[in-house]
């Protein structure tokens, strides 16, 4: 991958983030809340729409979900070998915190601009079916580890309600079904643009959203957590999607979704279950800064 698609890249999530994390800082706190339902429920669809335009389909695909639950299972398996070992100096909360960050990752508002910009449109189907993998996982086994380290309960109906709720569900249905519909040439240039658009505003969001953040504690486990989630499982899934045969583009996107920092859905699920939710900070922050680190590494170790 040349130099200056990286630092293109790199831009283009800088200048986003930063100007998220200046407007956190002077709007008031609930603007990200407004922003992010807009694009959950308006924006992240459309955008869904946009780029499945361009995407290339096929029934292979089907299988990036799977990657994304063995991506998962990898990291709170991982995780948990940890915890046998260290747990016990930890409290129940931290221990919660610790798999969750371990186990999903911010596969939509990071991995969606990632892949966008060092893969392209026409495998975006891929990224977006790994990330339905990601959703279903967070709000399915990532509500029933919380459950058990909170005195919370948790209800089968989480996930019925994830899947229903979820506009990018039935956006990408749409999408499947309108793909090869001709649309006039303006109207097509314009969901493309409002579909790259939407991308910006998501990284708004996460600067946002980091601006926000209090300080930073238990950097030893959040360190240990970023070591499964964004070195251990990414290396070995690499390695073993190459043995299976996956390369390429495809490769490349698979990859780089299971590279991304812990999701910031995870801190929701903290603060809902009332688990430690300074680990969870410290993990979203040091996680989204390594991720600068961590993406050249990755894309130069399996040749991409």
């Amino acid at each position: 991958m040349p130099i200056a698609n990286l630092l293109s890249v790199y831009a283009h999530l800088l200048v986003w983030t930063l100007l998220g994390w200046g407007l956190g800082r002077l709007l008031p706190k609930a603007a990200p809340v407004v922003l992010g339902k807009f694009l959950f429920y308006v924006g992240v669809p459309l955008s869904i729409l946009g780029f499945l335009r361009g995407a290339e389909l096929s029934l292979s695909l089907w299988s990036a979900p799977v990657v994304s639950w063995v991506a998962q299972l990898l990291g709170v398996g991982a995780a948990s070998w940890v915890l046998r070992w260290q747990g016990a100096a930890w409290s129940r909360r931290a221990q919660g915190s610790f798999l969750l960050a371990s186990m999903v990752g911010n596969t939509g508002y990071i991995g969606y601009p990632v892949v966008l910009a060092l893969v392209g449109p026409a495998y975006f189907a891929w990224a977006l079916l790994y990330d339905i993998g990601s959703t279903l996982g967070i709000y399915g086994f990532g509500v029933v580890l919380a459950s058990r380290f909170s005195s919370q309960q948790w209800s089968g109906g989480h996930l019925r309600q994830a899947l229903l709720k979820n506009p990018a569900l039935w956006s990408f249905a749409i999408g499947l079904l309108s793909q090869n519909l001709p649309l006039p040439a303006p109207i097509e240039a314009g969901l493309r643009q409002l579909a790259w658009g939407v991308v910006s505003l998501a990284l708004v969001l996460i600067g946002m959203r980091l601006s926000q953040l209090s300080s930073l504690s238990n950097v030893k486990p959040a360190l240990i957590s970023l070591g499964i989630k964004m070195l251990l499982v990414p290396l070995v899934l690499g390695l073993a999607l190459k043995l299976l045969g996956i390369t390429g583009p495809v490769h490349q996107v698979l990859l780089l979704q299971t590279a991304v920092p812990p999701a910031f859905g995870t801190l929701v699920i903290a603060e809902a279950y009332a688990l430690d939710r300074e680990l969870t900070v410290t993990t979203l922050a040091l996680g989204s800064a390594g991720l600068f680190v961590t993406l050249p590494f990755w894309m130069w170790l399996f040749g991409n």
